[in-house]
Order: C-alpha cells, then structure tokens, then sequence
C-alpha cells in the first residue's frame, strides 16, 4: 500500500505491507522501494515491512538544501516510523542504505531491535574511491543519467548472472531513467563525504547482520572482513557467486537470511 507523509516539505513516497514485527529495508544508490519486491512476496506474511523511497528516488522527491548527509536520510527515517507510531524496528539497508542505516544507528540506537549492510560497509570512502566518485559526477553532469547508468549498473553483478540474465540488469537500467542528474549527483555527494561509523559496530548492543557476495566489487569481502567480528552479535552470511545485487541475483536465498535474522531479532 502506497503511502505519504511530509519531511521537510517534501512528500515522501512509502510502502506497507503485512503486519507484526516492523521491518524497514532501505534501497541503494539509483534504485527505489520496488527493488525490494521479491522480498515483499516472501516476508509480508512474516512482519510488517515499511519501504521508503529516500528523497530523490522513486515518487519522493529530493531534499531541497545546499549540503545533503547521510544524517539527513537518516532523520528522515526517523520521522518515517515516528509517523507510523513504530517505537523500534529492524534496519536493513542495501549499499547506500547501509550508510544510512549506520547513520541511523549512531543518532537512534534505542530505536533499533537489529540492524544490518546488504552489500554494504561501515568504512569511509578512501581516496581512491572518492576519485572514482568524483569522475562519476563528471561523467552524469557530462551525459546525463542513463548512459551512466548502462555503463556501472552491469559492474554491479557477478559474471555468470549478466551472461544468463542480461533482461534483468536491462530492466533496471531501465527504470533508472527516472532519476535525475541532481539526484544522483547528491547521493554521491553524501556517499563520498560520510564519515568513517566502523565504531557503531563496536558500540551497538543489538545483533548486526552482514549480506556479503563473493563476488561483490562495490563492497568486497576483503574489506567486510574486517568488520563482520567487531559487533557484540554478528549474523554472516556469505554468498557465494553473488555480486551487489543478491535481491535480484538470489532473492530466495536472501529471503532466507533475512527470515533468519527478524526472527533472531524479535
């Protein structure tokens, strides 16, 4: 069911589906809330599932302020399950929604029962990746949003996926015509100045659960597997042949982790 509410004088754009258990999965980068549609089949009969579409993606528009964060994404989370009357939730962010989501954790930890990166990290971006970033800007400024995206959307997945299904990753190439170059420039922006949160994963007191695919180059496991032991409670799950994109790649097995872990969370 689609649903608004107001933040900071923009309208976004929501889904609600089943009941029990609150769960909200947060998209990444040049995807909105129908990214998670495979996982709604599945775990709408198991908890009560809240899917933003952040400011700038799908039917919410951008945030209109000079300097955007991954503070302000998680703030508008916030007054998301403020709105719906949700006093703790699970958090589940896919890349750059694993940003926000750890942004979240370090400003409303007590609002969290669990949290976790699908294909994420808590590390800061190194130079090397701000580089890239910065030549991706160019690159959108230069010729707009869906040649970008032809071009990087494909890196995101493992090999023998985009041999045997290339109408999958055209399909979301597709639905990346709707985004704008303002907003894809702002979320790399955000991505590219966050801070370096690896300590939330040492201070939280709730369970942490890492989607990591073997073949994921946007968030490696060499780097993941320096963070994966630092929470209290940690829940690994390592995909073998998967690149960035298990909800499309191999949603079965990802609905499976994340049934594992609500129910460990609960």
């Amino acid at each position: 069911m689609e649903n608004k509410f107001k933040y900071q004088d923009v309208d976004i754009s929501y889904q609600v589906y089943g009941k029990g258990q609150p769960v909200v999965l947060l998209h990444g980068f040049a995807e909105d809330s129908t990214i998670w549609n495979e996982q709604v089949s599945f775990l709408q009969e198991h908890c009560l599932l809240i899917l933003p579409d952040l400011p700038g993606s799908g039917k919410s528009p951008m945030l209109q302020k000079p300097e955007v964060g991954m503070e302000d994404y998680a703030d508008c989370i916030k007054a998301l399950i403020d709105h719906e009357r949700v006093a703790e939730c699970i958090l589940l962010g896919h890349s750059m929604g694993g940003y926000v989501t750890l942004a979240f954790a370090e400003k409303y930890g007590d609002s969290l029962k669990g949290w976790g990166f699908i294909h994420s990290t808590a590390s800061a971006d190194n130079e090397e990746k701000k580089s890239a970033r910065k030549k991706g800007i160019s690159l959108i400024e230069k010729y707009g949003t869906y040649p970008f995206l032809k071009n990087s959307t494909p890196n995101l997945f493992s090999d023998n996926f985009k041999k045997q299904h290339p109408e999958k990753i055209e399909a979301l190439i597709e639905q990346g015509k709707n985004f704008t170059k303002e907003a894809l420039i702002q979320y790399y922006t955000a991505m590219m100045n966050r801070p370096e949160r690896t300590l939330e994963l040492k201070k939280t007191k709730v369970p942490v659960l890492f989607i990591i695919g073997s073949e994921d180059v946007a968030a490696p496991l060499k780097d993941l597997l320096n963070q994966v032991h630092v929470p209290k409670v940690s829940h690994i799950h390592l995909m073998n042949g998967i690149g960035h994109m298990s909800m499309i790649e191999a949603p079965g097995e990802l609905n499976k982790y994340l049934m594992q872990f609500i129910k460990s969370a609960e």
